[in-house]
């Protein structure tokens, strides 16, 4: 099953950070929920006005990406590949990853991939965060990426003398993830 053994993501106090928010615009029900949901968890983790931008397609996030990468401390990607009849699937799956991550290294920036890949649209509403989906990639991305981004401040921040501090999580009441 997807998602599962994944770590539970609390929020993390950001409101210090930046985070710019890259969505696509193919198959709009979904991303758009996923964009949606990813402003959300920016908002839950203390970062009032995150910058959001949507690009055509998953080809167009890893250039963009870069360059947000360079003006903020955290970049999640958002976005819904859905397999076809042509191996054009894993060509852009394939780039995509590799853009993403080549962006995170080159930056030294968290880059959250929550690019869904999926064999069906059905598969891809499960996981976009829409009501009755079982899981919420947009949120799930931000919150990663915020708590790398805030890691890796306490690493860069941390002198010779003293220890690298892990990011503290933020829980809501009983727990839950704000919903719409």
């Amino acid at each position: 099953m997807s998602g599962e053994g994944r770590p539970v993501l609390d929020t993390v106090d950001a409101t210090e950070l930046t985070v710019a928010i890259l969505g696509t615009r193919w198959h709009a029900d979904i991303t758009d929920a996923l964009v949606e949901r990813a402003a959300a968890a920016a908002v839950a983790c203390g970062i009032d006005d995150p910058l959001v931008l949507r690009v055509a397609g998953a080809i167009e996030l890893p250039v963009v990406a870069a360059e947000l990468a360079r003006h903020n401390d955290a970049v999640v990607c958002v976005g819904a590949v859905i397999r076809g009849g042509t191996p054009h699937f894993e060509y852009v799956c394939d780039a995509v990853t590799a853009g993403l991550t080549r962006v995170a290294l080159d930056a030294g920036t968290p880059v959250g991939n929550g690019v869904l890949t999926c064999d069906t649209l059905e598969d891809a509403r499960a996981r976009s965060g829409l009501p009755g989906s079982h899981e919420d990639k947009g949120w799930e991305a931000v919150v990663a990426a915020l708590d790398a981004a805030l890691l890796l401040r306490s690493i860069r921040c941390s002198g010779p003398d003293r220890r690298p501090t892990q990011p503290r999580p933020r829980s809501f009441a009983a727990g839950g993830r704000p919903r719409r």
